[in-house]
């Protein structure tokens, strides 16, 4: 029987203002985002905390596919942010991811923009951020997030190459009710500070392994390659092309192409 990460967690404490003031364990879900959404669609409290042990039909960016065995962290959060503070509920979920690990671990991971975590240039973590609006207001938005902690990624060819785990890149079993617990009080308190006006662009930017990097950002139809210099206050990112001019992205898929081992990068495994 999985071990129910909930309990795990609230043994040791979890006194937090918003992110984990309700937290919901299910040994398996479809998904944990489709569930989160039914509890917002019923006005679950904010902060609402869907973990499951195992997912059968994980997703994420992309719709594509994300390995959810056992022994991962596998969760989703529910929030009703504002228009104005939406924009940077991915850039609150990346950098608490970040936080968590560096707080529970050696390990110092980077980002990918706009919100792949990254080990040694490997895919640790993976966010997704759905939302509904209707006319002005935010009705809810479900942050989920797959992070690896004991997957063993050489037993699915889809991933080998380009994912990794916290216990692969430790050398040592790292406890994932640790992990979990770190990442919701950082997520707690990036979250309130961004509520309250507090910005977490300056940060983001320097965990983000994508600037000064030769890129390609694919979104819908389009590639833009160039450059990537900077982000901007609102996190979308500055791409120099060849001819000199500046596009400015505010979302898409990015692949590294500075040097030949790099261009495996590609996130393709997006999900939760």
């Amino acid at each position: 029987m999985a071990v129910n990460l909930v309990q795990e967690v609230l043994k040791g404490g979890l006194y937090t203002r918003v992110v984990g003031k309700r937290l919901l364990y299910f040994e398996e879900l479809t998904s944990t985002m489709d569930r989160a959404v039914s509890e917002a669609s019923g006005g679950a409290m904010e902060g609402t905390v869907v973990v499951a042990g195992r997912q059968s039909q994980g997703r994420g960016r992309f719709q594509r596919l994300w390995v959810s065995e056992a022994g991962n962290l596998l969760f989703s959060v529910v929030f009703y942010p504002s228009l104005k503070t939406l924009p940077f509920l991915s850039i609150v979920a990346s950098l608490a991811v970040v936080r968590a690990i560096e707080q529970e671990t050696t390990l110092r991971p980077s980002i990918k923009w706009p919100n792949d975590i990254l080990l040694r240039g490997e895919k640790v973590c993976g966010l997704l951020v759905e939302n509904a609006i209707e006319g002005q207001k935010v009705t809810h938005a479900i942050v989920g997030v797959g992070l690896n902690v004991s997957l063993d990624t050489s037993a699915y060819p889809e991933i080998k190459d380009i994912a990794t785990s916290l216990n692969a890149e430790a050398g040592k079993d790292i406890s994932q009710a640790g992990v979990l617990r770190r990442l919701l009080y950082a997520m707690d308190g990036l979250y309130v500070s961004m509520r309250e006006g507090w910005s977490p662009v300056s940060e983001w930017r320097e965990h983000l392994a994508t600037l000064g990097q030769r890129v390609e950002v694919r979104w819908k139809e389009e590639v833009i390659a160039g450059v990537a210099e900077d982000v901007d206050e609102m996190g979308h990112l500055m791409v120099r092309r060849d001819d000199g001019t500046l596009a400015r992205l505010t979302a898409g898929e990015v692949t590294f192409k500075k040097a030949s081992e790099e261009t495996g990068m590609k996130g393709a495994v997006d999900a939760r």
